[in-house]
């Protein structure tokens, strides 16, 4: 019985470590020139009802209920979701800041299965008259228990790949003129 009570303590001091050891700040970006002007992308990505058409976790989970609050693309619109499984969970995101036609902040918090918050990026520079470079990020910090597992399968793993398709998303739309 003391064996067990040694390796338990042995193990959740091993755990603690971990955690003070792991990053718990995050920050996930991807970049991308979209061959269109820089105004007529960014007042499309700050339109929260336009999310699903470019966004790739909502076409992953189509069953996603979605409601919205607030006047589109301005600041304190709001969108909530809650999924039909556990993957999409439940939660809101909100517009925290918007310089048009630069900068475009979202507030996200997941409430199940984990509470989690974060916030999203989006930024538009006009390279050129029709060309624009845009970068869309993710930025927040991760609790216990999300820091250790981190240490095995980081954010950028989890996240990195959706972006980089939600920009592909974005530019083949915005390049052929796909704005429904």
């Amino acid at each position: 019985m003391t064996l067990f009570f040694y390796l338990l303590i042995t193990f959740i001091t091993f755990i603690a470590f971990l955690h003070a050891w792991a990053k718990k700040r995050y920050d996930i970006s991807r970049t991308m020139v979209i061959n269109a002007p820089r105004d007529v992308v960014f007042s499309y990505v700050r339109q929260l009802r336009k999310h699903p058409l470019w966004v790739p976790w909502f076409s992953k989970y189509p069953k996603t209920v979605l409601k919205h609050k607030g006047e589109d693309g301005k600041l304190g619109a709001a969108i909530y979701w809650k999924g039909e499984n556990k993957e999409v969970g439940e939660g809101t995101q909100k517009i925290i800041k918007v310089k048009h036609p630069r900068v475009f902040e979202t507030r996200v918090l997941f409430v199940k299965p984990v509470k989690v918050s974060m916030l999203t990026y989006f930024a538009a520079k006009e390279l050129e008259p029709g060309k624009s470079k845009v970068v869309w990020g993710i930025r927040g910090n991760l609790p216990f228990p999300l820091s250790v597992m981190s240490l095995f399968y980081s954010p950028d793993k989890l996240m990195g790949k959706d972006i980089e398709k939600g920009l592909i998303n974005l530019k083949t739309r915005m390049e052929n003129k796909v704005q429904v």
